[in-house]
């Protein structure tokens, strides 16, 4: 369950490449990252984002997915969103 993480976050530079701007997709990924925000918050913050209930079911997934990594982890996959941000990609944006 640990390659879902990295394919979400793999996707980031792509995402801030194409203009939309990171600040939305960092709120997203730290918050996914978060072990402190429940399944449920996480749903509530970005409800205007979720097109229906197959993507909720998905999202879900994924939160829970972090939810289960340790601390290490988390740790790991937040210095990777760090890299990204500091890319040159993102610093565009």
């Amino acid at each position: 369950m640990k390659l879902l993480p990295v394919l979400v976050l793999a996707a980031l530079p792509f995402y801030c490449y194409a203009g939309s701007g990171c600040t939305l997709i960092s709120q997203v990924i730290n918050q996914a990252i978060d072990p402190q925000v429940s399944e449920d918050e996480y749903i509530a913050n970005f409800s205007d984002y979720i097109p229906g209930e197959e993507a909720e079911e998905a999202i879900r997934q994924a939160k829970q997915c972090f939810l289960q990594q340790s601390d290490e982890t988390l740790g790991n996959a937040q210095v990777m969103v760090d890299s990204i941000y500091d890319s040159e990609w993102c610093k565009q944006y």
